[in-house]
């Protein structure tokens, strides 16, 4: 299968695509400060550099991408239908490197929350805030949201 669009034109899409300061990573930020919560952004002392440290609460949360980082089950984790073992590679890279950072972090006595892109874009913000707030003065070990439902913690 042809790409749709010329390689120079592909190459400048691509280099427009962010590691940090996302748009989902950004609006998750503004929400936590509203709410009172001070944080550090890409701590590069911690491991996998996390987007939002709260050391006050010893927690880390990483915004992950549902394409980049893999959000099994969900509607944007497409793969491109162009050179499959090469994004496959770049997929599994991607999905070893969060799993080895995450555990890292974790060794380290940090908890750690990972919010998907999916939850942010289309999901109901008063929920996220409440399931997060609880989240951080919990204790709770780890936390993960997406889109498609609430963490177990919250069920009931």
């Amino acid at each position: 299968m042809t790409d749709i669009v010329d390689p120079a034109t592909r190459s400048r899409m691509m280099s427009g695509i962010r590691g940090k300061n996302t748009k989902p990573e950004v609006r998750l930020r503004r929400l936590l400060h509203a709410e009172g919560f001070r944080f550090r952004v890409h701590d590069k002392h911690l491991p996998g550099k996390p987007d939002i440290v709260l050391p006050k609460w010893k927690a880390a949360i990483q915004v992950h991408g549902c394409f980049w980082h893999r959000h099994e089950g969900c509607r944007f984790a497409t793969t491109p239908a162009t050179r499959q073992d090469f994004w496959e590679e770049k997929f599994a890279g991607n999905v070893a490197r969060d799993r080895r950072n995450l555990e890292l972090l974790q060794d380290a006595g940090w908890r750690t929350a990972i919010v998907w892109e999916c939850a942010i874009r289309d999901g109901d913000f008063d929920q996220l805030l409440t399931i997060l707030r609880k989240w951080i003065r919990n204790g709770d070990r780890s936390l993960e949201l997406s889109q498609s439902g609430l963490p177990e913690m919250l069920r009931s």
